[in-house]
């Protein structure tokens, strides 16, 4: 009997337990943190103006067809999504030139972001386009790799937290920044100069970003793959329970985030009729993930990433199932709302990558560590598509047209959508999650 309570306690508390190499158990310096992560912010700070700034600039500059804008961003959408995956792979076939691979990667991103707020007059459609194209392939050659550094970093499993919430909180900063920037910039002058001076600050932003990982990457210590080890199939990497477990349960939670994504703008403007506080309530939002990031690195090295990822499902769902009930004027209990679900938010964005880079160390599948972050990148990418391809049908087969009047029906029709449904998928999500409590622990037991 005391075995058995003894081998359940291991599962229970293992992915917080320290790796046993004496020499990666020391408390990583927060200026190493910073050099490896700093990439995050440049990355982060380049989605909002390439998906939705863009548009918006080709179509009032250069009278594009939103129709066509529209259609070009999905088909880009779709590729960028499926290419992670190959691109994955190619990383870890040729992991000894991750340098080159990230310079390229980087090149591409800052090349692409310039061409795209300089177009060409006498093509700007196939302009617009080719030059998405080249700025998504780059972010994701550049986050997938940086993602797999992190994950290979030789470190305990309790630090592993750390890595990924000191990156995920650069993130979150530089998609502050890249929300604010622009309207600034536009105010202050026209909308062309604005994102010529934007692409001016961004480009030596992104080569420093770029110079600090490298100065890490001479001194980082970097778990390797085997000489010996030969990287799986596709489909022999994904029939392992654990990884089928896992990349099935962030599937189910990134969705679930995803549709409040999706039809945010949609609820603060027809629901709460606060289109003006719109930057105000995503500011809470994400400064308060950005904050959360210590909270949960503290909860994940005392109670485990598992059981802490498990708190802050029931925190997303205790806070945003109110959302449901609030109605016109109830700003300041929209901001609170905000607020406590932005604090889950460090959660879903710290947590996942860090039991994944576990997962890595424990397997030893240093030689198939960016094939894995691809899939979790092509999760991320499918969770919002599928969001966006379900809930927005859904609420116009129940009569919501943006922008149009509201009846009482429809007002329930739109917070049932937002948030009740979320809810329910983050509810599944936290089952699925005590359900397979044991096999996300097992891969890390310290008897192994």
């Amino acid at each position: 009997m005391n075995d058995t309570t003894t081998s359940i306690h291991q599962s229970a508390s293992a992915d917080r337990s320290p790796c046993r190499d004496p020499a990666v158990q020391t408390r990583i310096p927060a200026r190493a943190l910073l050099t490896y992560g700093a990439l995050a912010f440049p990355l982060s700070f380049a989605g909002l103006p390439i998906y939705l700034h863009a548009p918006d600039f080709y179509a009032v500059t250069l009278a594009q067809p939103l129709a066509s804008l529209g259609f070009v961003l999905l088909a880009l959408r779709l590729i960028d999504a499926f290419q992670d995956p190959l691109i994955g792979s190619l990383s870890d076939r040729f992991h000894a030139h991750r340098p080159a691979i990230l310079l390229a990667g980087t090149v591409m991103l800052g090349g692409g972001f310039w061409m795209l707020f300089h177009p060409v007059a006498s093509a700007p459609l196939t302009w617009f386009a080719v030059s998405i194209l080249i700025c998504t392939t780059g972010f994701s050659v550049v986050t997938i790799n940086l993602q797999t550094l992190g994950g290979l970093w030789k470190t305990s499993s309790t630090e592993r937290t750390r890595v990924t919430g000191g990156r995920e909180a650069l993130g979150l900063l530089g998609l502050l920044a890249a929300a604010i920037a622009p309207s600034l910039l536009t105010q202050w002058t026209g909308q062309t100069l604005a994102f010529h001076y934007l692409t001016l600050a961004y480009l030596p932003l992104l080569a420093g970003a770029f110079f600090l990982l490298m100065v890490w990457l001479k001194s980082a210590k970097l778990s390797q793959p085997s000489s010996a080890s030969s990287p799986e199939s596709w489909g022999a990497l994904l029939k392992n329970r654990w990884r089928t477990t896992f990349f099935s349960l962030v599937l189910l939670n990134t969705f679930a985030s995803a549709i409040p994504a999706v039809l945010v703008l949609f609820f603060v403007r027809d629901r709460l009729g606060a289109e003006a506080f719109t930057g105000l309530f995503l500011l809470i939002y994400f400064l308060a993930g950005t904050a959360s990031m210590p909270l949960w690195i503290r909860l994940a090295t005392r109670f485990g990433k598992v059981r802490a990822w498990q708190l802050s499902l029931g925190l997303a769902v205790v806070t945003f199932i109110w959302a449901t009930l609030l109605g016109r004027g109830d700003l300041a209990a929209y901001a609170v709302v905000c607020g406590l679900s932005g604090l889950a938010l460090g959660a879903d964005l710290a947590l996942p990558p860090a039991l994944l880079a576990d997962h890595i160390d424990a397997d030893k599948r240093q030689a198939e560590a960016s094939r894995l972050f691809s899939l979790m990148a092509l999760v991320s990418k499918a969770s919002l598509a599928a969001a966006t391809g379900l809930a927005l049908p859904i609420l116009g087969l129940l009569g919501y047209a943006p922008g149009n009047e509201m009846t009482p029906r429809l007002d329930w029709v739109l917070s049932l959508t937002y948030a009740a449904l979320s809810c329910m998928l983050k509810i599944a999500a936290l089952i699925g999650l005590l359900v397979a409590e044991n096999t996300l622990t097992s891969g890390f037991r310290t008897d192994r």
